[in-house]
């Protein structure tokens, strides 16, 4: 398959957070697909050094994708979300409707499961990170409507209490075109970790403790809102695709990272998760029955 990587959309008009993106070749682009050597992990892990991220076209079966889409349109019928007389595997909001976020859509749904935790995830992990592998128990679930995107950021702010050499696994629940909101990502920004080494330092959880007025835990982790402006100071261009059911996109814990915002009624689902080596230390707030996440049992306080 031929890699693309010229801007894709030089005749349409893409924003993330509101801001228009730079869509010329030297500013926007295509992911690099990794899918023809998923089973190399010395590829796999010389690439990962390269670009901070892998991307798999094709990596679960789609059929495994789209029944735990199923499963999740169905939950979120329930808030009575979706446009009537839609077919409702389409997942077409409401006029005006912006869906919550969901911290207990995905529990108790073994098609999830079957995603996220299942062998695909399990042996490819393993052979790339060249040992027994563990996987934190909490599922980020995003239900994103029309309206903005995420807000670029690194994901070791929010999960740096145990080992670093973690991994993130986006997966998309359906098609996601450019106008959906697909994550993008900014090219090689993890070799630039230098620039932004108080910010890697940083966790949203912990708050100073002897500055006079501070009443905690105002980080909200994001870098910024301006992915353009943040774009020109690092160079690069910000990459993505036009992702389908069955694609798999993992990235290291300093790829910066945001989403396009999503112009459209239809929802876009996708999920966040975690891997590691098993004999690494792992971040408490994200592992067990009933993982305490971002609540109070997770704020620390300390002398800065």
């Amino acid at each position: 398959m031929k890699t693309l990587t010229s801007a894709p959309v030089t005749n349409r008009t893409l924003r993330s957070l509101g801001h228009e993106l730079e869509v010329d070749e030297h500013s926007f682009g295509w992911l690099e697909d990794s899918s023809s050597v998923r089973n190399d992990p010395a590829a796999l892990q010389k690439r990962m050094d390269e670009n901070g991220y892998l991307y798999i076209k094709g990596f679960f079966p789609r059929e495994v994708v789209l029944e735990a889409r199923k499963v999740l349109v169905e939950t979120l019928a329930k808030d009575g979300i979706f446009e009537e007389g839609k077919p409702l595997i389409d997942g077409i909001l409401k006029e005006g409707v912006h869906p919550k976020f969901h911290t207990t859509a995905w529990k108790n749904q073994p098609a999830i499961n079957r995603v996220v935790f299942g062998p695909e995830v399990h042996q490819f992990y393993s052979a790339f990170l060249g040992g027994t592998i563990r996987h934190f128990d909490y599922i980020w679930l995003r239900t994103m409507g029309c309206g903005h995107g995420t807000p670029p950021h690194c994901d070791i702010v929010y999960m740096g209490r145990g080992t670093h050499r973690l991994y993130t696994a986006w997966i998309p629940y359906g098609e996601v075109p450019l106008e959906v909101g697909g994550l993008m990502i900014l090219e090689k920004s993890h070799l630039q970790a230098d620039r932004i080494r108080n910010y890697l330092n940083s966790d949203v959880d912990t708050s100073c403790t002897n500055i006079p007025g501070r009443d905690g835990w105002k980080h909200g982790g994001q870098l910024t809102n301006n992915p353009v402006s943040l774009r020109q100071k690092f160079g690069g261009r910000w990459l993505t695709s036009e992702f389908q059911p069955g694609d798999l996109l993992t990235f290291r814990m300093d790829t910066i990272h945001g989403s396009i915002d999503n112009t459209t009624q239809r929802i876009r689902l996708s999920t966040d998760t975690r891997y590691q080596r098993s004999d690494e230390p792992v971040d408490e707030r994200w592992v067990g029955e009933n993982p305490i996440g971002h609540g109070p049992d997770a704020k620390l306080g300390r002398i800065c």
